[in-house]
């Protein structure tokens, strides 16, 4: 075997832990992404972590080159048929990928967001209630399928089975004080000078300086309800044309509300709900379903109540249930007990099955996907995870360790993607990739146990034995924003002051309340604060860093400029596009049952781009010689704004490494959510809300990271994150501890204050583990 190591690392001391032969994974000259001919044995029936920096090559060897070529290899035992209509895996860059098992991934995709998915429907548990139901309830209302809220014999013909009403606030929609050139639509997709604006100001339908106060009865119900004709328009390029006319309720319940608000991408959602009213449903009043299956009892509760109880209140149901011995009944209940005790083991006793998915934190999503294998008696599997402690409280993280050694002892491989350091310390075996990112990793720089990693040099190892102390100093507030009386989900009646001018972590177990008072109650009462949420970014083979982070449109304009052309030529996704390869550069040719075939494209060589683009330069080079440059090549190169603004926010999260045009889709987690934050650093003197911003975050890229906050924070911003890394917590300003435990037990403020007085702190599980971690400093110092 051939591996490549860090200078730091005894080679004699890597292994020690690593199986000969059958007994390992193997994997020679492996090459996908930035792999640099990687050979490497990973050991079955461990539980083996892979760490690094993000971008270093962790998920390129775990799930670009084991996972696609064991799902790629068990398709090909399937039928023709079959394997047509499955997911198509093109075989990965690699020599040898040899003695594979079945591959169960489990990744960070979010488990689904709209309002029809809850945690029972999720599970499968509520699938087990309607079948409890269906058999053993009084009066009966039919089949399984008639106590599902989605589907038309069971939901409620008043909501479609939503169990909630939402309709358009007028006063919060429209400044009838305003006419519609002075922005009487408040509705900001809807603002002056926007297209849908356009549709109502220019249709010549209304006067646009007219206050809508002052608009007859028929004017009214024409802007807001009128449907059924054309109205002259110009388009993009400033030709006139028609367009469909709908009024702006019309039109707006169309994109919005019947597109399921929850299902939104996070900026429209927000700016959504700003404008809605939502009420209970007044025929169900919330529970989702019809009369019948309402009317049906067991133990004296239908199945919306029983839904709604608490996991642990749930199991005391059912088992009083299945206590009477009812022959077709009991086995039933016994079931969904089972499937619910898996909830309460993996820290989850506060859900309630009718709670949507939509709502959940990262840290529940990730353990609700874990909870789905733990009834598997499957064995000689292979399960990879994905950061599975994303958004976990360090008092959860001990619950998932606990998880992934059920797993290998059942007899399976366990591969975990991770920068957690009590994750790390549950391994067997450890990988490490790096040295760097990007172009700097692709390498094992490490292998061999955990104690021997926090001895070596990587950069992992040093991060490990690192102290953990809180800072002796703290900032003093500018002021306060105050969120009072929030009775959100499960808050109490919380009233607390949010700090200005420092830098605040909100902490507290999974279910405590943070994310609703911070993204939802706070982020509405303090509409103007940046909310950069968990939410995943669009990673298609057309976007890039530069299209993302807005930098493509003013670089297309300069090359426009200095070479007199259309700035559409400079774009691969309209005029400038390479004509063999429609501008994504290679050729996929689908072999319909067999794998997918991808070739560089002949005709730009990969370039993207056709050759009347490539003949304008600026400064001596071609938009293609631009977009190959990292973000901190390209600074060197412009000084025009707002090139350098978003260029540097990008190099200032750590990801100045990364090539302008790099496929979005090729960056690792933690990359793609510092693209998402370097898309909104570009503002000053702004409140910034921060969802878990460590997600996908080495140790070392959380410290580049809380580098940038105190920037922020000393530029006159205020930013406040909700956070379960310590790092981030000891290193704040302040602190707002939530709890003190989740779901009814949660939902108060148990702490305000400095880190330090966090320490000091009774009655809060954080400080529990903040004192943990700072005396278990390798130095024993505080």
């Amino acid at each position: 075997m051939t591996t490549t190591q860090d200078s730091t690392t005894q080679d004699s001391t890597t292994q020690d832990t690593t199986p000969p032969h059958r007994d390992t994974i193997l994997i020679e000259g492996a090459r996908a992404n930035n792999l640099k001919d990687v050979c490497l044995r990973i050991p079955k029936e461990r539980i083996v972590v892979f760490t690094g920096v993000s971008g270093s090559g962790k998920s390129s060897i775990v799930f670009d080159t084991v996972a696609v070529e064991s799902q790629r290899q068990l398709g090909e035992t399937l039928s023709w048929f079959a394997r047509d209509r499955l997911p198509k895996h093109e075989r990965p860059a690699a020599d040898v990928i040899d003695h594979l098992t079945p591959a169960v991934v489990v990744d960070q995709r979010p488990i689904g967001g709209n309002s029809r998915s809850t945690v029972g429907t999720i599970t499968d548990i509520l699938a087990v209630l309607r079948v409890l139901f269906s058999r053993c309830g009084q009066p009966a209302a039919g089949e399984a399928s008639a106590f599902s809220f989605n589907d038309p014999q069971g939901m409620c013909t008043g909501c479609d089975g939503l169990g909630q009403v939402v309709g358009v606030d007028l006063d919060a929609f429209l400044d009838t004080s305003r006419s519609l050139n002075e922005g009487a639509v408040l509705f900001e997709p809807f603002k002056v000078g926007s297209w849908h604006w356009q549709l109502y100001a220019e249709s010549g339908l209304f006067d646009p300086d007219k206050p809508l106060r002052d608009y007859t009865e028929a004017e009214w119900d024409l802007l807001l309800h009128g449907k059924g004709f054309r109205v002259p328009r110009r388009n993009r390029t400033g030709e006139t044309g028609s367009n469909p006319y709908e009024g702006l309720v019309e039109r707006f319940e169309r994109l919005y509300l019947k597109r399921d608000l929850d299902a939104l991408p996070g900026t429209a959602r927000q700016a959504a709900r700003r404008v809605v009213t939502e009420r209970h449903c007044p025929d169900c009043h919330g529970a989702r379903l019809n009369a019948a299956a309402l009317a049906c009892r067991i133990a004296g509760r239908n199945i919306a109540e029983l839904c709604a109880l608490e996991v642990s209140d749930l199991i005391a149901a059912l088992t009083a249930f299945a206590g009477t011995g009812d022959p077709v009944g009991a086995p039933i209940a016994a079931a969904a007990i089972d499937r619910l005790r898996r909830l309460e083991a993996i820290g989850l006793p506060y859900l309630s099955l009718d709670r949507p998915t939509s709502t959940l934190s990262g840290g529940e999503a990730q353990r609700l996907k874990v909870v789905r294998h733990l009834g598997s008696s499957l064995t000689g599997l292979t399960y990879i995870f994905d950061e599975p402690s994303t958004g976990m409280h360090p008092r959860d993280v001990g619950r998932l360790n606990g998880l992934l050694r059920r797993l290998r002892d059942k007899g399976n491989t366990v591969l975990v993607v991770e920068h957690d350091p009590d994750v790390i310390a549950n391994a067997d075996h450890v990988i490490d990739m790096g040295p760097g990112a990007g172009a700097r990793g692709g390498r094992v720089v490490f292998e061999g146990p955990v104690d021997r990693l926090r001895a070596s040099g990587t950069l992992t190892g040093r991060r490990l034995r690192r102290p953990a102390t809180v800072k002796p100093h703290f900032r003093t507030p500018t002021g306060r924003l105050t969120v009072t009386g929030a009775r959100l989900n499960n808050l109490k009646d919380v009233t607390v002051d949010f700090p200005t001018g420092v830098l605040t972590a909100v902490t507290g177990v999974a279910g405590s309340g943070k994310s609703t008072l911070v993204s939802q109650v706070f982020a509405v009462r303090h509409p103007e604060a940046i909310v950069v949420d968990q939410s995943p970014i669009g990673a298609s083979r057309r976007s890039t860093p530069a299209t993302y982070i807005g930098v493509m449109d003013p670089l297309r304009r300069l090359f426009a400029k200095a070479g007199g052309a259309d700035p559409a030529l400079f774009s691969h996704n309209s005029k400038g596009a390479c004509p063999g390869c429609d501008g994504h550069g290679v050729i996929v040719t689908d072999l319909a049952f067999m794998d997918p075939v991808t070739t560089t494209c002949r005709t730009c060589r990969g370039s993207r781009y056709r050759p009347e683009a490539l003949a304008h330069t600026l400064r001596g080079r071609t938009i293609v010689d631009v977009l190959a440059m990292t973000a901190r090549e390209a600074l060197d190169l412009f000084t025009e704004e707002p090139l350098v603004t978003r260029l540097r926010a990008l190099d200032e999260v750590g990801l100045g490494y990364l090539a302008l045009g790099q496929p979005l889709g090729s960056l690792s987690g933690g990359e793609r959510q510092r693209v998402k934050l370097a898309h909104q650093l570009h503002r000053t003197g702004q409140v910034y809300v921060l969802d878990e911003p460590t997600t996908g975050l080495h140790m070392a890229d959380v410290d580049t990271l809380v580098a940038l906050l105190d920037r922020l924070v000393d530029a006159g911003n205020t930013v406040i994150v909700i956070e379960h890394d310590l790092d981030v917590v000891r290193r704040a300003d302040w602190v707002i501890d939530l709890g003190p435990d989740g779901g009814k037990h949660g939902g108060e403020i148990v702490f305000t204050g400095t880190p330090a007085a966090l320490l000091e702190a009774t009655g809060s599980i954080t400080a529990a583990h903040l004192r943990k971690a700072v005396s278990a400093a390798p130095d024993g110092t505080g």
